[in-house]
């Protein structure tokens, strides 16, 4: 019997019970969920999971449905593939980014990290009042010298007013 990963999206207004429901359906199914992430942002509910199993997309959107139905939540299903396992492949990170608030802060910054062939592997922003905060997990390529991408980063940052730091992740962190 294959079995086949699927990345299932779920997104709407939060309330109790949307994991519970959620992850209840899939395991009816059969699923296995191998890898999630959710979080709030300003009272919106967004998760996404990583599930495999026997079933096909249509029977989990069917299972799935009274979500939708019931609270308004949106839900997607897809297909996907297994990636290549890039964890090792460089060198651990944290970036943090504060100040005040104003459009372009992500972009500028995480602008370096890519033009170094950096991955971001992780990234929350928060906004309080008119203070900014990112932190981000990243993984800069073997080799990249890390003092030249934290001065690049700074001047980035520099150039949107506010302050970033990067340092090195320690495994026990993350």
């Amino acid at each position: 019997m294959t079995t086949d990963l699927y990345a299932v999206t779920v997104i709407g207004h939060d309330r109790p019970g949307i994991i519970a429901a959620t992850t209840a359906g899939l395991a009816g199914l059969g699923l296995n969920v191998e890898d999630s992430t959710m979080t709030l942002l300003r009272g919106h509910f967004a998760m996404m999971l990583l599930c495999r199993g026997p079933v096909g997309a249509d029977q989990i959107e069917r299972a799935l449905a009274p979500l939708a139905d019931d609270s308004g939540l949106d839900v997607a299903v897809r297909a996907v593939t297994d990636g290549p396992a890039t964890a090792g492949a460089g060198t651990g990170w944290v970036l943090t980014v504060h100040g005040g608030d104003r459009p372009g802060i992500v972009s500028e910054v995480v602008g370096e990290v890519a033009a170094v062939g950096g991955n971001i592997t992780d990234l929350t922003t928060r906004l309080a009042g008119d203070l900014y905060l990112l932190v981000a997990e990243i993984e800069l390529p073997a080799g990249v010298d890390a003092d030249s991408v934290t001065a690049s980063i700074r001047e980035a940052a520099a150039r949107v007013g506010v302050t970033a730091t990067l340092r090195a992740s320690d495994a026990d962190e993350l």
